[in-house]
């Protein structure tokens, strides 16, 4: 099974793995993103409950485990100021 690292970035109250759009369009789950998830750019950050689980299990389903990278902050996440994702 080929692996990938994603960021999951957590502070206090929540998480969130951060992935690329187009990885999403891939998979053909951006109608599938709740607006619970974070988006700048061209990145999503997966809130860790739904979202990010449903992306974890499509990837396993394409024979790619993701393994997570974490970073904490004791402090608010900036992710919180980033745009509510709306799906496509």
């Amino acid at each position: 099974m080929k692996t990938i690292t994603v960021k999951f970035y957590s502070d206090p109250g929540h998480g969130w793995i951060a992935v690329k759009y187009n990885l999403l369009q891939q998979l053909n789950i951006t109608h599938k993103i709740t607006s619970f998830s974070y988006q700048k750019g061209q990145t999503v950050y997966l809130e860790e409950d739904c979202d990010a689980y449903l992306f974890v299990k499509e990837m396993e389903k394409n024979g790619v485990e993701v393994v997570p990278d974490y970073k904490y902050t004791n402090k608010t996440s900036p992710i919180r100021s980033y745009d509510c994702y709306c799906a496509a």
